[in-house]
């Protein structure tokens, strides 16, 4: 049996990141399309965010704004935060498994092709009261 693991599951929850968040694993989407996206709203407001997702022709825009939606969704719901004063803390995407298959070429021979998936993880957080 495991020793201590009361404490240790009470010391985890402690020590959890109590932010709102959302993930998106296994997009069919490259890491490196999907950053040229999200550097565009890291610390922005997230109704700013979800507008220039919104007019952004990319095709990881869609994926990364439904994601934001979910954390909002988490924000708003589960930890009863205001809308209006969430922005987004941290975006990143991570590199998840790649697909390898091979493609055909001249006398006989294959080249192989990477098809690269994504793991798209997006932080919200509330901005601090302005003290007067």
């Amino acid at each position: 049996m495991a020793t201590r693991s009361k404490e240790k599951t009470a010391a985890r929850r402690a020590g959890a990141d109590k932010r709102p968040q959302a993930h998106a694993k296994y997009i069919r989407i490259s890491p490196r399309k999907v950053k040229i996206v999200i550097d565009l709203i890291r610390g922005k407001n997230v109704d700013e965010a979800l507008a220039i997702l919104m007019y952004t022709p990319k095709a990881a825009c869609p994926v990364v704004a439904k994601v934001l939606n979910s954390a909002i969704a988490n924000a708003v719901n589960n930890l009863e935060m205001n809308r209006q004063d969430l922005y987004v803390a941290e975006v990143y995407a991570n590199p998840g498994p790649t697909l390898k298959r091979y493609v055909a070429r001249s006398r006989g021979s294959a080249s192989p092709m990477l098809k690269r998936t994504s793991h798209i993880s997006v932080v919200l957080d509330q901005k601090k009261a302005k003290e007067a």
